[in-house]
């Protein structure tokens, strides 16, 4: 058996800027961090070799991989030339929240494949053959930040480049700051799940053919460099006004990213002491992340106690094969 374990991400600034609509034109980034919630993916033969199994939400087993209905398992198999496994995803978080879930599996069953078949990749090849996977393969309406940013940990910002390549970097903060910003950021669930699908395929025409919406996001990738500069200064609190700026920004790049309901809670998270924030992922529902310093926290939960509080902690490490048992297949 093979065990990878692979974390999630919270973007801070630039989202969006990783589409092609937007990068093949201006140079995108994002701000971004991977914390300490995980997809895991196993992998081992099948009892029976003759099956194939993929177990997730739901269970699918088969004789003839490409009846495989996970479009994800189903292709990396074919590309692998592998069949007679049994693999299993379990995550920390719902599918459809605005962690990354989909890119989370993507890359830790790309890391699981390599493992059981003797290869090596790094992390920022694994994020690469993601991409390609899920954005030309599969033709999904994705950028790149969930691969680059599930599969390479710590605190990065992330530039896409208008030839196409991906360069990152990670950011260094002092201990203490690290220390007050993960201790500064509360997550709260919404329990709105959605598809990033609709939400991005109405941005990518927004950003192709309204100037206006073009010019929103580029004033967004410049928060991003100025986010990072903020707390590149232990300047924390310009960090989270400026969550705010990018969050009024995001709102306008499509109709779905926000709705009476989260417009609500944002509002009595700002009123109780949260500097600003924003709905992770491509909007319309999931989890919203507040900057919020220790001494308003108690007030914020308080307003926001009909809400699910995820305690959560920036995490250093990317994906990662965490076990690896005696090879006991031909």
């Amino acid at each position: 058996m093979i065990i990878t374990r692979t974390p999630f991400r919270v973007s801070f600034a630039g989202g969006g800027s990783d589409l092609p609509s937007f990068y093949t034109r201006h140079e995108g980034c994002v701000l971004s961090t991977s914390i300490n919630k995980y997809m895991y993916i196993t992998i081992h033969p099948s009892f029976n070799r003759d099956e194939t199994i993929i177990k997730y939400s739901r269970t699918e087993t088969v004789r003839d991989v490409r009846k495989i209905q996970h479009s994800i398992a189903r292709q990396l198999l074919l590309d692998y030339n592998i069949s007679g496994v049994e693999i299993t995803s379990t995550a920390d978080i719902p599918s459809g929240t605005g962690l990354s879930t989909s890119s989370a599996y993507t890359v830790g069953l790309i890391n699981a494949l390599n493992a059981f078949s003797g290869k090596y990749y790094s992390q920022e090849k694994i994020a690469r053959r993601a991409c390609e996977l899920e954005i030309e393969e599969l033709g999904e309406p994705i950028g790149k930040q969930d691969q680059y940013g599930t599969a390479i940990g710590g605190l990065k910002f992330i530039r896409f480049l208008t030839d196409g390549a991906v360069d990152v970097e990670r950011v260094q903060l002092s201990r203490e700051t690290r220390r007050r910003l993960s201790g500064n950021l509360l997550l709260f669930y919404t329990g709105i799940t959605h598809s990033a699908g609709e939400i991005l395929r109405e941005q990518n025409k927004n950003i192709a053919s309204e100037e206006d919406k073009f010019r929103a996001l580029v004033r967004m990738t410049e928060q991003a460099w100025e986010m990072r500069e903020a707390l590149l200064s232990d300047n924390l609190a310009r960090f989270g006004e400026m969550l705010h700026e990018g969050w009024l920004l995001k709102r306008r790049l499509a109709s779905g990213i926000s709705n009476p309901e989260i417009d609500r809670y944002y509002e009595l998270a700002l009123k109780s002491g949260a500097y600003g924030g924003k709905l992770l992922g491509a909007g319309g529902g999931g989890f919203l992340l507040l900057y919020c310093e220790k001494e308003n926290q108690k007030r914020l939960r308080a307003a926001l106690s009909d809400l699910v509080e995820l305690p959560f902690e920036m995490e250093a490490g990317g994906t990662k094969v965490i076990y690896i048992g005696e090879k006991d297949w031909d």
